[in-house]
């Protein structure tokens, strides 16, 4: 797939969209590690949730959500380019890609306001 040429908002939803899939499963692994805690017992996954509780961990949290938000709804835009007549929205184009980033800062904002 070719990507629009630079400074099209296109070309910025479509590397949104790759980045957050691949900081994403990046963090894959980590996640695995963190659910096997419960396997070595209540001790170690008791440490492990205790040590989650620090700002640091929190702004991560925040930044995993709006990086699942942004792969989400960049996603839906790809798949309405696929699958609906694209050709029709035409000039709504921007607007569409704009729809999709605020509702990714949305959601981490609302993931914010709810662990701060």
């Amino acid at each position: 797939m070719k990507l629009p040429t630079s400074n099209q908002p296109a070309r910025w939803a479509a590397l949104v969209n790759r980045i957050s899939g691949v900081l994403l499963s990046l963090f894959l692994p980590v996640h695995f590690w963190a659910m096997g805690q419960a396997l070595e017992g209540a001790a170690r996954l008791d440490a492990f949730l205790a040590w989650t509780q620090q700002p640091a961990v929190h702004v991560a949290e925040i930044g995993l959500v709006v990086l699942i938000a942004a792969h989400f709804t960049g996603g839906l835009r790809l798949l309405a380019m696929e699958f609906l007549d694209w050709s029709a929205i035409g000039p709504w184009h921007k607007d569409l890609i704009a729809v999709a980033a605020g509702a990714s800062l949305g959601f981490g904002l609302l993931f914010a306001l709810n662990i701060l």
